[in-house]
């Protein structure tokens, strides 16, 4: 069972102390805001909806053009490249007093060209006690923990339901992309999910996205292959194809979405993981 803990915000994060604040991200990055940010670039989708949901509409100025949730910002915020190839030029012209990032969707390289010029928040989240953690910084941070905490309080409700699910545990494979093959190792925040739903990874290595050969599939024989929506967009027509690579495995399409989005997305996602059990023979 999860537990739930304070949201009040520290003394030390304090906004109306009339001085600077020093924020520590969760890869050990400390930087300075003078103010409650007012210019906010977010280079990750599942932030960038989180944001929205924290009621940030007027302080949020760019998104990357993967961030497509919610529409009415994908349409209409100004767009800064994409999350591993970002337009510093385009970040500079909206002067951000703060960007979000994140350690596996952006690259190391422009996290740390950003970090030499603005206040960068970085998460890093491989389960949901990093995700309701990043959640709880982002909310001290922007100063909308009222809001966040009704989010928290949900997400956690529903975890807690799920794990009173009973749930039949089955071993899977979660491929992520095709041409290669890839999966994901058990470090991934995807692996928190799938464990949650009963589903044991069969990929145990140091790589987080192993790439798998047709062979590799057939010997790994699992009860399951989960084909995400994203980042590869597998479809109906491509079951019967990974079928034929494992045939005593059941193929499904899954949404990516509510597997590897570590946002405020995790307040749907529950209803949708018992939906899928539900469909589990």
């Amino acid at each position: 069972m999860i537990v739930l803990k304070s949201l009040r915000k520290p003394k030390e994060y304090s906004f109306y102390q009339n001085r600077a604040m020093i924020f520590t991200d969760q890869i050990g990055h400390k930087f300075k805001l003078e103010f409650v940010p007012k210019r906010i670039v977010s280079v990750v989708p599942s932030q960038t909806e989180l944001l929205y949901d924290l009621g940030l509409d007027d302080r949020v100025v760019g998104i990357t053009k993967f961030c497509i949730h919610p529409e009415e910002w994908f349409r209409n915020k100004k767009r800064i490249g994409g999350t591993k190839n970002l337009n510093l030029a385009k970040i500079a012209d909206l002067n951000p007093d703060l960007i979000i990032a994140n350690k596996e969707e952006n690259t190391q390289a422009e996290i740390e060209e950003l970090q030499k010029l603005y206040p960068v928040y970085t998460s890093d989240i491989s389960n949901l006690d990093e995700s309701i953690s990043m959640i709880k910084d982002l909310a001290v941070i922007t100063d909308t923990e009222d809001q966040a905490s009704s989010i928290i309080q949900k997400i956690v409700n529903d975890f807690n339901r799920l794990a009173e699910v009973s749930v039949k545990k089955c071993t899977a494979l979660y491929l992520i992309w095709k041409d290669p093959y890839m999966s994901i190792n058990q470090n991934r925040f995807i692996n928190d999910m799938m464990q949650r739903c009963g589903f044991e990874n069969v990929i145990v290595s140091n790589v987080d996205y192993p790439e798998l050969t047709k062979n590799q599939i057939l010997t790994l024989n699992p009860d399951f292959i989960l084909l995400s929506s994203e980042p590869y967009p597998f479809k109906e027509k491509h079951i019967k194809e990974i079928q034929e690579l494992s045939p005593k495995s059941k193929v499904i399409l899954v949404d990516g979405e509510y597997f590897s989005w570590y946002g405020s997305r995790l307040q749907n996602a529950v209803s949708y993981f018992v939906a899928l059990i539900d469909k589990i023979p």
